[in-house]
């Protein structure tokens, strides 16, 4: 599943897109239309991707797309089939062209849709308390309940036998059976996605919802920011303790227990049955194996392997952390 709330605007003209980007491709011989960008590992024959960093090599190898934007230095592990645009800052351009895609996801304004619940065929499924406002393309199972004053903002489907809870919002996401979501937590804004100039930061355009796994929990005061390219994943019968941050793009396994005041950076990858001690910071693009624990108040910089107990910072072995610490 991929961006099935925000309307794209395509099919594009390949020229159209090259101009924006300022590129004259000698090899185009003919203007085609590109119906969609997306990752590398998700695009095909008719989509553009994208590609900036040797992380991502692999699936740049196998990327289905006709074009990839990219830099001089990456071009040449793209496949034959899959055409470089050499641009000088990838993902500037790739914001650019998601865009032109998606024009409505580059802002997260508040959802002025809204109704009261009363006012909703939701008054007498649901069981709620007071002030709960609901907006356009919204599901509610049976069997759930709403604490006062959440919002449940346009383009949002939760499953059965679900627990929202109170002064919570939550927009862009898709939520499956038996997930609790406690008080005062924000679910599917905008992610941190923006782009340093000296004269005016440029906004990243975010295509992706979140997905929460049934038999979650997300404990309180927790925000988890909704994809970019991608979805932001939260596997099934994983529990998240309070003020927890989740990036954009982030993907959580299954069975996973993650303490309070965590923080994980955009597009990193968590295993299943992890377990992560309070305060620890998981930087971006990081891959945590399975069966991994994390203890509290580490900082993850680097990959961690399958059945791996590391801690501090940087995290390493935990044998070696204490042996460092005596």
């Amino acid at each position: 599943m991929s961006n099935p709330f925000f309307k794209n605007n395509g099919p594009i003209l390949i020229l159209d897109i090259l101009k924006i980007l300022k590129i004259n491709l000698n090899d185009l011989k003919e203007n085609i239309n590109i119906n969609d960008i997306k990752d590398l590992s998700a695009s095909n024959k008719s989509d553009i991707t994208f590609f900036h960093s040797k992380k991502y090599k692999e699936a740049a190898n196998n990327t289905k797309a006709s074009f990839c934007i990219t830099t001089e230095s990456l071009k040449s592990e793209l496949p034959n089939s899959c055409l470089p645009l050499v641009v000088e800052n990838v993902l500037v351009s790739v914001s650019m062209i998601t865009s032109l895609f998606y024009p409505d996801a580059v802002n997260d304004d508040f959802d002025d849709s809204t109704t009261y619940i009363y006012d909703t065929n939701f008054k007498d499924k649901v069981i709620y308390g007071k002030n709960v406002l609901i907006g356009k393309n919204v599901s509610l199972g049976s069997n759930c309940k709403i604490g006062h004053n959440t919002i449940i903002e346009k383009n949002v489907s939760i499953g059965n036998n679900c627990s929202i809870g109170s002064n919570t919002i939550i927009r862009n996401s898709v939520i499956s059976n038996n997930v609790k979501v406690l008080d005062n937590c924000v679910v599917g804004k905008h992610g941190f996605g923006f782009f340093p100039n000296k004269i005016k930061n440029l906004r990243y355009p975010h295509i992706g919802v979140v997905i929460i796994e049934e038999n979650c929990e997300i404990g309180c005061g927790s925000t988890i920011d909704r994809g970019s390219m991608s979805n932001t994943v939260i596997g099934k019968n994983t529990y998240l303790d309070n003020q927890i941050h989740i990036a954009h793009n982030v993907k959580i396994g299954e069975n996973s227990i993650i303490a309070g005041q965590v923080g994980i950076a955009g597009s990193s990858i968590i295993g299943s049955n992890v377990r992560i001690g309070g305060q620890t910071g998981i930087s971006g693009h990081i891959k945590v194996g399975n069966n991994v624990e994390i203890g509290g108040g580490s900082g993850v910089i680097k990959n961690i392997p399958d059945n791996s107990k590391v801690m501090g910072y940087p995290a390493k072995n935990i044998r070696e952390f204490l042996r460092d610490n005596k």
